[in-house]
């Protein structure tokens, strides 16, 4: 979802004057909202759980939901599964109607985090668990990475440290390998920049790619995190960047690499000169299943099916035995490239 920056900042200052909240909430010292707030009762019948996420036609979180409902046809729980698509508005309305149905607990991904506060603020008042996977959410006010720790919403995902490290340590194995110079190879570091879990995973793969390998320079690309809007904005980093020889190409996910991977091809420089490490593979296994070489030569395999089936699991426990939710869990993810993806178990999409 793009919007301007006027109309953000619109959309921000009414949710928190809504909920009666300043910028400066995070960090007041108030009591945390959590889906482990002892007003969440158990449930001694049949337990219902909704799960929203954003970009519900995504490969990814295709997978996550099929997790999540393999998991529940497991323990017994009435799952139902929303796409909230990109749509924030939705995304409240959504909260509220699964509240009106009776649903025990919200497994939320939001598309964006400036609801985050309203949806913490409807799920308390109803006294419904809430658990957040993929992306976090601030319960006092609207970004994440600004949040108090202890005021953030229990997450089931990834760690975008990990993540990022993995990612930067193969690309500077690529690097390496190739044989490139500082001097005429640039990094692009694409994501969607107001979501702090995408700021987490390319300031780790920085971080790493230096350790590992040498100073380069590095372009930081602002994007929607799809795969036609990376590719417009590299597409016009790649002009503006003519002497560049050799061009690594990280981001928030696989859409951001394969986009960057694809301008670059569309600019009419060889697979040779150009590392994409994805995050995903979902997409990035696309390009190998094919016998055109190619500029993406790796990508960390996170799998949607792990996420969704923990977040029921974890929901399931809190609801039945009153377990407390962990601040933050995570599923295993695995480093994969054109030798090794379908062995992984990787699912293109």
């Amino acid at each position: 979802m793009i919007r301007s920056t006027a109309g953000r900042a619109a959309t921000t200052a009414g949710l928190l004057l809504a909920l009666g909240l300043t910028t400066t909430a995070c960090s007041t010292g108030q009591e945390s909202v959590k889906s482990g707030d002892a007003s969440v009762a158990t449930v001694s019948g049949k337990i219902s759980i909704t799960y929203l996420q954003k970009q519900g036609d995504q490969e990814y979180f295709v997978g996550e939901a099929a997790g999540a409902k393999a998991k529940a046809a497991e323990l017994g729980v009435d799952l139902k599964v929303v796409n909230l698509g990109s749509d924030a508005n939705k995304t409240v309305s959504e909260v509220q109607a699964a509240i009106a149905q009776k649903t025990n607990g919200v497994i939320i991904v939001v598309p964006d985090p400036a609801v985050g506060p309203q949806v913490v603020q409807t799920a308390r008042d109803a006294k419904v668990a809430l658990l957040t996977s993929d992306d976090q959410v601030c319960a006092t006010g609207p970004d994440p990475a600004a949040c108090a720790k202890s005021d953030l919403v229990a997450r089931i995902g990834f760690s975008g440290q990990q993540m990022g490290t993995e990612v930067g340590r193969r690309a500077a194995q690529e690097y390496k390998k190739a044989g490139w110079s500082p001097a005429d190879t640039r990094i692009i570091s694409a994501w969607k920049q107001d979501v702090t879990v995408c700021g987490d995973r390319v300031k780790a793969a920085k971080e790493a790619f230096s350790t590992a390998a040498a100073q380069v320079q590095t372009i930081d690309v602002a994007t929607d995190n799809t795969p036609t809007g990376a590719q417009d904005r590299v597409a016009a980093t790649v002009t503006a960047n003519a002497g560049v020889k050799h061009w690594i190409v990280w981001g928030c996910n696989d859409e951001n690499v394969q986009g960057g991977v694809t301008a670059l091809r569309n600019a009419g420089v060889s697979a040779d000169n150009v590392a994409g490490v994805g995050l995903g593979a979902y997409l990035a296994c696309k390009d190998w299943s094919g016998t055109q070489p190619s500029g993406m030569k790796a990508a960390l395999f996170i799998n949607g099916r792990d996420v969704g089936a923990l977040a029921v699991q974890t929901m399931y426990d809190k609801l039945k035995n009153g377990k407390d939710m962990p601040a933050e869990a995570f599923a295993k993810t695995t480093m994969v490239d054109a030798a090794t993806w379908k062995s992984a178990g990787v699912t293109c999409s």
